[in-house]
């Protein structure tokens, strides 16, 4: 028996002792950017993380990594394919700041620091990480599957692949794709699943399948936001719920995806709390506070575990270069993207975790499906002619090889038992004394998503949600 499947039969035991998986992906930050400093301030050996000699050069000046000192950048880094080839620099992982200063001179930015790329936060910007890196896993060999853009990473992440290119749609189109998800394999195992959100969710417009209706599969993160109306409405619906309901009632299904609020265009009127820049990372900190919070306080933590990690860098520095990846593409998609922050929580986790294996989006997918629907990870016999394939228009599709090669994460839950939740008092005690301090945002009056974004990805999202509702998706539902 080789490795590979003994390391899998280990992981397909260990997922046993769960029955709830939670996916919270976030938005465009390196692993050295948010975590580096575990290695660097906070004497973590056991972390790859950052050193003081990494810098990068440019223009006949050195910068070399350094504290931030506001958790808010005003300028967002391009992230596109080309941009991140200049980044990498051949695995020299040279050019994040020759890449920034590119961008800040294109958009006419006289001002701009292009030194933020290779700046990163630590524990005090980042409370809540620092404490699940205490005491829960961290993965520094996570990949972002794409050295490119958003959307191909979300794609790999909910498809095990991309739509042939490692750049989102021209911007004229909406980010509307027809990728078969891994949720299709769960429907036909009668596997319960839920994708919260707080504006329309992101499977929708990967997966043309789930594009309109399904509406028991969708819900908002939260109603607290909601305007009395929708609330009403919302709540008249019995099929309709919420992940902090769910998760305070022991109802969260098997598998929950959680989309983190890309906009301050949303019907629930929260703020952006995603972390794509220019979003301030403390907002990050409270999501990822409020989902940890009610999963460690619900009835269901003995049996869950949740995934937190970022689609891609977003053009922020890191120094391991990003190693070459199994596809069935291999001529575009042939290496992983950038390596990203990963961090895995569950009471079956040891303290103070490291993993050291090698993960991208798809270990997300050969988990689920590890643990859940283990016989589609099994390449079916090949189908021939139109008929075949008009058969089977709209089921569960084999995944490929990126995510038939992926590690899972059951090597991870290697505890005989589960432990309680640790003390999270300090953390939400300073979590609402933000909040406290914090003035009210402008409530979203009217058709929020004809306000404004500010964003490439709050424009796409908009542009998505306007065609969705042209098409018949009700207004003011996920």
């Amino acid at each position: 028996m080789n490795g590979g499947v003994v390391a899998q039969d280990t992981g397909m035991a260990n997922l046993q002792k769960i029955d709830h998986i939670v996916v919270l992906m976030l938005e465009n930050r390196s692993f050295d950017h948010m975590l580096g400093y575990l290695s660097l301030e906070g004497g973590r050996l056991d972390v790859d993380g950052l050193r003081d000699e990494f810098a990068n050069d440019h223009a006949g000046r050195r910068y070399p990594v350094r504290h931030l000192e506001t958790t808010a950048i005003p300028d967002d880094p391009d992230h596109s394919a080309s941009s991140v080839d200049l980044q990498v620099g051949g695995g020299a992982m040279n050019g994040f700041v020759a890449s920034f200063a590119a961008t800040l001179a294109r958009r006419g930015v006289e001002d701009g620091d292009p030194g933020a790329v290779i700046g990163y936060y630590n524990a005090a910007d980042v409370p809540v990480y620092d404490h699940l890196a205490r005491q829960f896993a961290v993965c520094d060999r996570w990949f972002s599957s794409v050295p490119g853009a958003t959307w191909p990473n979300r794609l790999y992440a909910i498809s095990g692949r991309a739509a042939g290119s490692r750049d989102d749609l021209p911007h004229n189109r909406p980010p509307m794709y027809n990728q078969p998800s891994f949720v299709r394999h769960l429907d036909a195992h009668d596997v319960s699943w839920r994708w919260y959100s707080f504006e329309v969710g992101t499977l929708r417009l990967a997966d043309a399948r789930y594009k309109l209706g399904h509406h028991d599969r969708f819900a908002f993160f939260s109603t607290e936001n909601l305007n009395w109306k929708a609330a009403l409405e919302i709540r008249m619906d019995s099929g309709a719920a919420s992940f902090l309901e769910d998760a305070a009632r022991g109802t969260l299904p098997s598998v929950s995806w959680i989309d983190p609020n890309f906009s301050n265009f949303n019907p629930i009127g929260f703020q952006p709390n995603d972390d794509h820049a220019p979003a301030d990372i403390k907002d990050g900190q409270e999501l990822v506070l409020a989902v940890y919070h009610a999963l460690a306080a619900g009835p269901q933590w003995d049996k869950t575990m949740l995934v937190i990690f970022y689609d891609e860098h977003g053009g922020f520095y890191d120094h391991v270069p990003p190693p070459a990846a199994p596809d069935d593409n291999r001529r575009v998609f042939g290496r992983y993207g950038v390596r990203v922050p990963a961090l895995i929580v569950s009471p079956w986790i040891e303290p103070g975790s490291v993993s050291t294996t090698v993960f991208d989006h798809t270990s997300i997918i050969k988990t689920i499906l590890l643990r859940f629907a283990p016989d589609a990870l099994v390449q079916p016999r090949r189908h021939l002619g139109l008929l075949a394939r008009a058969a089977r228009a709209g089921h569960p599709h084999y995944l490929g090889t990126r995510v038939a090669q992926a590690h899972d994460l059951g090597e991870l839950l290697t505890r005989s038992a589960p432990r309680p939740a640790p003390d999270r008092f300090a953390l939400i005690q300073d979590a609402a004394a933000r909040a406290a301090a914090r003035p009210q945002g402008a409530k979203i009056r009217g058709d929020a998503i004809d306000l404004p974004p500010a964003t490439d990805l709050q424009i796409r999202i908009a542009a998505a949600a306007r065609e969705l509702r042209r098409r018949g998706h009700p207004e003011g539902r996920p």
